[in-house]
């Protein structure tokens, strides 16, 4: 169960959760709140939470950054197919992923037969000025985080939209993000 406490929402949460049969797993590029929504949501949902890069963290003692330096981007997208692949069996509610998990063929398959993918999306100005407040992000060292952010979107776009369910971001209140997740979830099938 997640600590963070849930808001009251204009759509029946115990209703969607009853429903909700397997994994949550929020996909989508760096900075657009999946471990914040991911929280939340799991609050409304009276769901555990977990966020994958800090697992994979913990498992490895080394940060995400230590980790890319030390073996590169292939080798963490292995470790990282495979923790998540653990949490999905572990039957964590609500899952945040790192950004580029989903756009892994080998990690999408497991999401999509294993979960519900949800991709979080937002515009690029939005994504800039969030993901500069952190200095921890290993993709955006090594150029303009702008450029980078732009050529990420265009790239990943094809993979996360394969999510079962798509959600745009705002600057807006995190629980109007919720909001509308619990809406798609509503909705779905």
């Amino acid at each position: 169960m997640s600590n963070t406490p849930s808001p009251a929402y204009d759509i029946d949460t115990a209703a969607i959760a009853a429903r909700i049969d397997r994994p949550l797993v929020l996909v989508g590029l760096m900075g657009v709140g999946k471990s914040t929504i991911g929280r939340r949501l799991a609050g409304a949902l009276g769901r555990s939470f977990v966020d994958a890069d800090e697992e994979i963290e913990r498992a490895a003692n080394r940060s995400v950054g230590e980790i890319f330096e030390a073996h590169g981007e292939a080798y963490f997208r292995d470790g990282e197919r495979r923790v998540i692949a653990r949490l999905m069996e572990e039957g964590h509610g609500v899952i945040a992923t790192g950004g580029g998990a989903f756009v892994d063929e080998e990690t999408r398959a497991l999401v999509l037969e294993n979960g519900l993918a949800i991709w979080l999306d937002c515009d690029l100005d939005t994504l800039v000025e969030r993901t500069s407040r952190k200095d921890t992000r290993p993709l955006l060292k090594t150029g303009d985080p702008r450029e980078i952010l732009f050529n990420l979107k265009e790239q990943r776009g094809p993979a996360y939209s394969q999510a079962q369910i798509h959600v745009v971001t705002d600057d807006g209140p995190h629980e109007a993000t919720v909001a509308r997740i619990l809406e798609e979830l509503a909705a779905w099938r």
